[in-house]
């Protein structure tokens, strides 16, 4: 048979094609495996280029806070893991530069509100931290710790207008124990009284006042005994302070459809005032323009209010 039949034909071109068809399949495979190879190193460096940018965004942040910040200080918040995760503010008031000359005083404290970030112990929400001169760095966490810094760094005090200065100094520092970033403390003139004990020496006592706004109330108010010899030998502290409104999830109701729960947040956040600046802020950054507008609606408003 000279000629093959055209069933036959037909097979023998479908056992071709399949055949074409594997052949052209399995060369892709390789044109892409070798693709992928070749394209790995950019890969890889692309990546790296991604994870160096973040690295150095982040050496950057933290480099910026420790140009802000002594060294000493630095270093020492380097050694409680999740330091981080607060904020480090400087206290600068006249009367701790004048009694305590060449310290320098900081407050590494953690967020309370509108979701609390947990200090890693053995740091607490507020961490009083103090440079001394000889760049040594003192931990103190409550005002018992304050009362020995006070006795081992103070200048004997013999006169009544250091008495009062230091008076000043004292509640200057102890009020950061209670402070969530929404109490606002003054200290009146007319709180400062100093008297002359028997045994000589004096006693000098003063208020550290808790301004009104957004429900906040209350006052520290403090005694400190110094001997003839200008030594502190007591100090005793009383504080009744009660806190007001604070944020929790008001700014994410301000367009809630229900009217009862729109102005009930609107009301509390009319209430904290200026105090909320950076809780409204914070939700305005993450949440859709919508909100945004309410948000700066709202702020507008305690702006124009005096709030």
């Amino acid at each position: 048979m000279s000629e093959k039949s055209p069933l036959y034909k037909t097979q023998s071109e479908l056992r071709e094609g399949m055949l074409a068809r594997q052949n052209f399949l399995s060369n892709r495979e390789t044109d892409m495996s070798k693709t992928a190879r070749e394209r790995m190193p950019q890969v890889i460096l692309d990546t790296i280029c991604i994870l160096t940018f973040f690295t150095l965004a982040l050496f950057s942040v933290n480099t910026a806070l420790a140009e802000a910040i002594p060294d000493s200080l630095t270093k020492k918040l380097a050694e409680f893991k999740g330091a981080e995760r607060g904020q480090i503010v400087s206290l600068k008031e006249d009367s701790l530069t004048r009694e305590f000359p060449g310290f320098s005083f900081y407050v590494l404290r953690f967020r309370t509100y509108p979701v609390a970030r947990l200090p890693p112990e053995p740091l607490k929400i507020n961490n009083l931290f103090i440079v001394k001169p000889d760049g040594s760095v003192e931990h103190i966490v409550e005002p018992e710790g304050l009362k020995k810094f006070f006795r081992t760094a103070l200048v004997p005090v013999t006169a009544q207008a250091r008495a009062r200065d230091v008076a000043k100094a004292w509640l200057q520092l102890s009020q950061e124990f209670y402070q969530d970033d929404f109490f606002h403390f003054s200290i009146p003139e007319d709180s400062l009284q100093v008297a002359a004990k028997d045994s000589g020496g004096v006693e000098v006592s003063a208020k550290a006042v808790v301004n009104q706004q957004g429900g906040n109330s209350g006052e520290i108010a403090a005694s400190l005994t110094f001997d003839p010899a200008g030594v502190l030998t007591n100090v005793s502290e009383s504080v009744q302070i009660h806190r007001g409104i604070r944020p929790i999830c008001q700014a994410t109701k301000l367009l809630d459809p229900d009217p009862i729960v729109r102005g009930m947040a609107e009301q509390d956040i009319l209430v904290m005032g200026k105090a909320a600046k950076g809780y409204l802020d914070e939700q305005r950054a993450k949440t859709r323009p919508e909100l945004q507008q309410a948000i700066d609606e709202i702020w507008q408003r305690i702006v124009a209010e005096g709030r």
